[in-house]
Parts: C-alpha cells; sequence; structure tokens
C-alpha cells in the first residue's frame, strides 16, 4: 500500500465525527446528487464588527475528502448561499477536485437553513443578516479549518492553497470574499455572480426577451395583458387558474406570474416554456389557459416553486421554519442589494404594475418603516462590476437574464466568459444543462451547444491551475 494511501486513510479516521461513515456513504451512493449531506458545526461569531458583543451561533458545514491529496493538496471552499445548505452538490465542482486532488469544504450562510443564531427572525434581530458578515464568516471559517487541518496532521504553520467557489448570490460572495480577503485565498470562480446592486433592474424583463425570442415574448406579452384583464373582471377566478389563489395582494399576484416564466430561461428549460405557448397562440387557443398549465405543470409542479413564496403574509412570519429562506433573503434585497425586477417602460413582458413601488412597499410591509436598499454603499464597498480585485474568474451564461448584474467584461487579472446557448443560463459553467433540476457532475450533454460549455470550462480550469500554481510556487495560500 502506498504512503499516498496510507496517508489518506490516516486522515480519513482522525478527522471530525461521522467523515468514516459520511464516506462510506458516498461510496455506496454513486450518482448522488450530494458529494456529502454529513453535518458538521462550527462555533461562530454574531458580530464581528463589535468589540463589545461576544456572543457566538452554532454554523453548519460540509467536507468531502474522497479526492484529497494529503498533505499538500488544495482546499475548495464552496460558498452557499441564500437557500438551506443541505450539502454539497454533486455539480462540476466535483470533476475539478478530482482534477486537483481537492479536499472541498462548504460553510451555510449564517441565519439560512440550521444555522441560524435566534429562535425568532424578527427584523431587530436580523440585524446581522448582510453580505459583510457572512463574508468575515468564511474568513474566519477558512482559518479555523485550515488550523483544524494543521492539527490532525501533527504540523504548524502550514498552509494548504485555498480556492473559492460560488453560484449566483454566493458567487458575488466568492468574488467578493477573494477582494476582501487576497491573503486567505489563492483565487475564486465566480458563477453568474451578481456584484452589481441594482435599484431599478429593468435589464432582467429585457433579457427576458431576448432569451425567448420575438414568438414566445409576443405570447408572454399578450398574456400579461389577459391576465390583467382577468384580474379586473374575475379577481378570484383567474388567481385560482394559477393555483395562487391564497395571494391576496394584486402585485404579489403579477410578480408571481412573472417569476415563473423567468425560471425556464433562468434555469435551462425555455422550450418547457415557450413551444406550448407559442403553439396555443398559433392555433387560437386560450393563452392564459395554456400558460397557467405550464405554471402549475412546471414551476410549482416539477420545478417546486411554492405559491407562499410570494405571500407578503408569509414573509411576515417571524418563527424559524423549512419557508424562512424567502422572508430572509427578501432582507438581504431590501437593506443591501435591490435587484428590484421592474417592469421597463416600453416593450415589458411583466406587468407594469410591479414597479418600484411596489418592491419599496413589500420591504416596508414586510420589515418596517425605514427599511430600504442603499445601492449606492453597497457598490462603493464592493465596487460593482469595477471590482478591483484580481484572480477572480466570471462566468454567465447567455440566457441569464442574471448576467446584467454580473462582470461581463474581460481584463488579465479578472477574466470574464459567456457562455453562448440556447438553454445556457445561470451557473451553466458547473450546474450543465439544464441547471435545475442538478445534472450530475454538471454535465452539459443537455446543452444545445456542449462545445461552447466545454471551451469555457477548459479556459476556467487553466485559471484555476495557474493560479494554484503560483500559490504552491510562493509558498502562500495566496498570491
Amino acid at each position: 500500500m502506498s504512503r499516498t494511501v496510507l496517508a489518506l486513510l490516516l486522515l480519513s479516521f482522525l478527522l471530525s465525527n461521522g467523515a468514516i461513515e459520511a464516506r462510506l456513504l458516498h461510496l455506496t451512493s454513486s450518482g448522488s446528487k450530494y458529494l456529502t449531506k454529513n453535518e458538521l458545526w462550527f462555533d461562530q461569531t454574531l458580530d464581528h464588527f463589535s468589540p463589545y458583543d461576544h456572543r457566538r451561533f452554532n454554523q453548519r458545514y460540509y467536507e468531502f475528502l474522497d479526492h484529497f491529496r494529503v498533505p499538500d493538496g488544495p482546499i475548495f471552499l464552496k460558498i452557499c448561499g441564500e437557500s438551506s445548505c443541505d450539502g454539497i452538490p454533486n455539480d462540476y465542482t466535483s470533476i475539478l477536485a478530482k482534477k486537483f486532488g481537492a479536499a472541498v469544504v462548504s460553510l451555510e450562510h449564517r441565519y439560512y437553513g440550521k444555522s441560524s443564531p435566534f429562535k425568532s427572525l424578527t427584523t431587530k434581530n436580523l440585524q446581522y443578516l448582510s453580505s459583510k458578515q457572512a463574508l468575515f464568516d468564511l474568513a474566519i471559517f477558512r482559518q479555523y479549518y485550515q488550523q483544524s487541518l494543521n492539527e490532525k496532521l501533527n504540523r504548524s504553520n502550514v498552509e494548504n492553497p485555498w480556492f473559492v467557489f460560488g453560484v449566483s448570490y454566493s458567487g458575488a460572495l466568492s468574488a467578493w470574499f477573494r477582494l476582501k480577503f487576497p491573503h486567505l485565498t489563492c483565487g475564486s470562480l465566480a458563477s453568474s455572480a451578481v456584484v452589481l446592486a441594482v435599484y431599478n433592474f429593468t435589464e432582467f424583463d429585457k433579457q427576458i426577451g431576448e432569451s425567448a425570442g420575438p414568438e414566445c415574448k409576443t405570447a408572454l406579452q399578450d398574456i400579461t395583458k389577459l391576465v390583467e384583464e382577468k384580474l379586473a373582471t374575475d379577481r378570484a377566478a383567474v388567481k385560482a387558474l394559477f393555483g395562487a389563489a391564497e395571494l391576496q395582494n394584486d402585485g404579489d399576484f403579477l410578480y408571481f406570474v412573472a417569476d415563473a416564466a423567468v425560471t425556464a430561461f433562468q434555469y435551462g428549460n425555455p422550450d418547457i416554456l415557450c413551444s406550448p405557448i407559442v403553439e396555443a397562440k398559433k392555433n387560437g387557443k386560450d393563452l392564459v389557459n395554456a400558460y397557467a398549465t405550464f405554471v402549475k405543470d412546471y414551476y410549482l409542479g416539477s420545478f417546486g416553486a411554492n405559491v407562499q413564496t410570494y405571500d407578503q403574509r408569509q414573509l411576515k412570519k417571524t418563527a424559524v421554519s423549512e419557508d424562512s429562506s424567502d422572508r430572509l433573503w427578501w432582507f438581504q434585497v431590501c437593506t443591501e442589494v435591490a435587484y428590484f425586477q421592474v417592469a421597463p417602460s416600453n416593450d415589458s413582458i411583466r406587468s407594469s404594475r410591479v414597479d418600484t413601488r411596489y418592491h419599496l412597499d413589500l420591504c416596508k410591509n414586510v420589515f418596517g418603516e425605514g427599511i430600504y436598499p442603499d445601492v449606492d454603499a453597497t457598490n462603493i464597498y464592493y465596487g460593482g462590476t469595477r471590482i478591483a480585485g484580481s484572480r477572480i474568474v466570471f462566468t454567465n451564461g447567455s440566457q441569464d437574464p442574471w448576467r446584467h448584474a454580473s462582470k461581463q467584461t474581460s481584463s488579465p487579472d479578472l477574466p470574464s466568459y459567456i457562455i453562448r446557448c440556447h438553454n445556457c443560463g445561470h451557473g451553466t459553467d458547473l450546474r450543465g444543462c439544464p441547471q435545475s433540476p442538478l445534472s450530475l457532475e454538471g454535465n452539459a450533454q443537455n446543452c444545445s451547444s456542449p462545445d461552447a460549455v466545454q471551451k469555457v470550462r477548459q479556459q476556467v480550469t487553466q485559471q484555476i491551475d495557474l493560479w494554484l500554481s503560483e500559490c504552491r510556487n510562493t509558498g502562500r495560500s495566496y498570491i
């Protein structure tokens, strides 16, 4: 038996309780959606910016060591975002971990999932929920994990090379982590990273129109107009038709109607939406019924969306539950980043009633007076798309409306790539096609242009390889 295998077996034995069980579970569940779901816990500081408040809370994390090259392999920090983090997803990161001999660790975002500091999510208790606090969580966790690894390998003052990964909001956190803590990572992959806080995000709706194409866009616009007319004549009936009778606020309902279409383009399933409504329009069939069928069968069905996500009465609930993520993300939207998906003044797909006032009223109604997003402060702090970091690689899918809040221009220190194909959406480089539901190991064969995905993956891999090599050559975990 080789010394490397012996070392790996020893490390697997020594690492935290449950690691052996998790490894065996992985080996017996080939093709699982998760690399591991074995929960580990870390004692985290509640307020990183107060010299007086020393309260702490338990933060959930995961580790995956199957491919780790002991003792000097890199450590991939895969950031969890604005939802419950129930394990490390088996996406393209697993391929990269195998290639580079990396351990993969993942920290749940504060407040989300099982990492809530409080039993009640009142607006006052949410004051510690911010990207700034989350970045410090990652930095403290990174130091803790490196130290604990050193102790288990009976060594001191040794740094493995680290690399950070994230998609969407966690993609922004990945970029911002490298910006704010460049001494703690060799680089970052910022996939579909929404680094620009946007107050009135009209480009979002415009991209949906471009991704839909002329025929589907026209059908969607017709549907919006017809739904608005039905709301005026028989509000209860049209809401019931969409399986959304509980949405008493018409603005909430119109937001829900718009969002259902968004997911088809954002997550790589455009034909599921466009084919039936374009056909219905050509054949003179009821467009609203055709769209309602899509919403109920796909959006609320196989996609798994919940109508309560759009109900402001639900968003006001402060008890910690499985549905808390909606309230938590809206708090971050209403205080930091906005991304208000408002209707453009001309040629919009979504209802014009989904406007700035709707969003500001939601923030006030759900969280109280004085709550609104200071996007200027956020962009001053991080730089928006003028982010001045280095060794951050940005990727975006051509059909993804969120790419207009990402960095799409390339430079030597901040390369940026757009994957262009019919169903290339949010996080395509790591998720493959479609982007939801999960394609194991980020399988790209169902992308309309697998070669386009593979080309960008090769470019990303080359950047990771280069930056990890530069780290090793300097003997540090950063450049």
